[in-house]
């Protein structure tokens, strides 16, 4: 099993970043998500705590001869839920891959939390797994292969993430024309 993991702040209140991270696909850094359906939204009447569960299509990525071996395609799915909990303004995504699970899991969870009124912190950690038991050495190589493409996706997800949440905080700040 590999890891990956990285923490910074986001110089937004942490119910901004909550409305944007419902915004943010589509955008232009991460283009491999091309769609996202909600199965399901609940609210606990008791806790106030809103779950989310989506589907995130994607398109991979990956080299031509994996998808071949592997018996897959090009078009991948993750499932993904959040609880976003106002009363303690914690918000906490999990997600993981259906498309190719036989052969590898990712499992990623994602916190918001605020630091301060401007503040959220964000911290995000996944657990790569490979399922080749006998073959050791290649399981190892490729759960190797797929941190350092979870990294790229990461880094292309901040980018993006920042520009959605520019943006809604632009127009939430726009002075109407007189």
């Amino acid at each position: 099993m590999h890891f990956f993991s990285q923490a910074f702040d986001y110089e937004h209140p942490w119910s901004h970043v909550v409305i944007g991270m419902w915004h943010k696909y589509p955008n232009s850094k991460c283009t491999h998500v091309v769609s996202v359906d909600v199965l399901d939204r609940s609210v606990d009447p008791k806790t106030g705590i809103i779950r989310t569960e989506r589907v995130l299509g994607c398109k991979q990525k990956a080299p031509l001869w994996i998808v071949k071996l592997f018996g897959g395609s090009e078009d991948a799915f993750v499932r993904e839920i959040s609880f976003v909990d106002p009363a303690s303004q914690n918000t906490t995504i999990t997600s993981v891959n259906l498309s190719l699970s036989q052969f590898a899991t990712c499992f990623e969870q994602i916190r918001y939390s605020p630091i301060s009124p401007h503040r959220t912190s964000f911290s995000q950690t996944a657990e790569i797994q490979a399922r080749m038991a006998l073959w050791r050495s290649a399981a190892d190589s490729l759960e190797k292969w797929l941190v350092q493409r979870f990294e790229q996706n990461a880094q292309l997800g901040k980018l993006g993430f920042t520009d959605v949440l520019r943006t809604l905080w632009e127009e939430r700040h726009r002075v109407p024309a007189s």
